[in-house]
């Protein structure tokens, strides 16, 4: 049987800035992306939000091409798409082009990056938007809980933080703020550059050259974080808010992102809450009508993570829904998930990561992430390979030590405002 092929090609330059590329010759499009091993976690409680407001500024002039309108009008011209995206531990920029006029989407990538003006004047103007943009955010409460969920269970420190900030924080920043941040984190060893889909020699080479002008620097990385209430009783934290719906989401401190049992609580994550004929949705919604969404899932990080489910229940059968869903936690955890099951998650799980590869853009997502946040690109037939090594003695071992040793926790936004009512029921 022959070796799976490589996808990943990556170098380090000797500025330390690492190249990744994935090529796909057949395709006519490629994907050109910047991304720093720096996000909200890597701020202070006086400047929380500066990330995401540093990547708005990044768009809006350099001194080449002075406004934003400049930016936007060359991508256009190339018939290119740009975003970004600020996380909690890493920051994306990207260009999505035909594969003919990639040089110029590095170069305007590049060149937001080293010469933003970071104009006070765009700043106090941006700073309104910022504001709206949260006020979108809190309002929106299938969104915020999250954050919400994350504050719960990290507390005061940057992973507990939300990541658009606050609204103190965002009007008190100035020039002298994004200047610092940027200065301090945006180092070009804490950069992966991008490339994927239709490439050649030249390309890469004139990305080298343009790389090659960032100077070295290097920082440490943030504080670990501490999690002193990971083993203790259930954490309640409600947020009320008056509505129809009430949002919760229930869940367990989990495994950070490198941990040998990642594959396994994938697994876990997939049978509890992963599609249409998952036990949550089978059981929330199907048989009780208790919601109209539901999912189970694992967010991980570097040094932290949690498997939960989240919902968007009847508030006047929310005590049901939680002791509906904490059962199927803790259902998962006692008896061992039969074989035809396991089958069917894995399968489940495995498809849905194959399709994610299908485009240039999602190929090279997932190894940006991979080497950014664990330094190495894992190759997807080894991702494949591992899910199929996970047995079903391994996914009860895993639902033990996750969800046996933990307390369960529990975050609400809706009409309520006592917290010891929810404590009782996961107790």
């Amino acid at each position: 049987m022959s070796a799976a092929p490589t996808i990943f090609e990556r170098r380090t330059l000797p500025n330390g800035v690492r190249l990744l590329t994935a090529p796909m010759p057949t395709v006519q499009s490629t994907s050109c992306f910047l991304m720093y091993a720096a996000g909200s976690r890597y701020e202070t409680p006086e400047t929380n939000g500066i990330a995401h407001f540093a990547e708005h500024m990044f768009f809006k002039g350099t001194e080449r091409r002075p406004t934003a309108k400049h930016i936007a009008s060359e991508v256009d011209s190339i018939g290119g798409e740009f975003n970004a995206f600020t996380g909690k531990e890493y920051t994306g920029y990207y260009v999505r082009c035909a594969a003919e006029h990639a040089p110029i989407a590095f170069d305007v990538l590049l060149d937001m990056m080293r010469h933003s003006r970071f104009d006070p004047e765009e700043i106090d103007r941006e700073k309104g938007v910022i504001v709206e943009e949260m006020n979108m955010y809190f309002d929106t409460p299938r969104d915020y809980l999250s954050g919400l969920y994350e504050a719960l269970l990290y507390g005061d420190q940057p992973l507990g933080w939300d990541i658009i900030g606050r609204k103190e924080t965002v009007r008190g920043a100035t020039r002298e703020t994004f200047l610092d941040y940027v200065g301090r984190w945006y180092q070009p060893t804490r950069l992966v550059v991008g490339v994927g889909g239709k490439l050649d020699d030249s390309l890469l080479a004139r990305v080298e050259e343009l790389l090659s002008e960032l100077t070295p620097g290097e920082m440490p990385g943030p504080d670990p974080v501490r999690l002193e209430a990971a083993n203790g009783k259930p954490q309640v934290l409600v947020h009320t808010k008056q509505s129809d719906q009430a949002h919760l989401t229930i869940g367990v401190h989990s495994y950070p992102l490198a941990h040998p049992g990642r594959y396994a609580l994938q697994l876990l994550a997939t049978v509890l809450g992963g599609g249409m004929s998952s036990r949550l949705f089978t059981e929330v919604r199907e048989r009780r009508g208790l919601a109209y969404y539901v999912f189970g899932t694992n967010n991980s990080y570097t040094d932290a993570g949690s498997l939960f489910s989240q919902a968007g229940v009847d508030i006047n059968r929310i005590d049901e829904a939680i002791t509906t869903i904490a059962s199927e936690l803790r259902r998962i955890a006692e008896e061992p998930v039969p074989a035809d099951e396991l089958e069917k998650a894995r399968n489940f799980t495995k498809g849905r990561f194959v399709l994610q590869l299908e485009s240039p853009h999602g190929t090279i997502m997932y190894g940006l992430r991979r080497e950014v946040l664990e330094g190495e690109a894992t190759e997807p037939a080894e991702v494949l390979a591992a899910l199929d090594g996970v047995t079903a003695e391994d996914l009860q071992r895993v639902a033990q030590d996750v969800i046996g040793r933990n307390a369960l926790n529990l975050a609400v936004i809706g009409p309520f405002d006592d917290a010891d009512r929810f404590e009782r029921l996961l107790a």
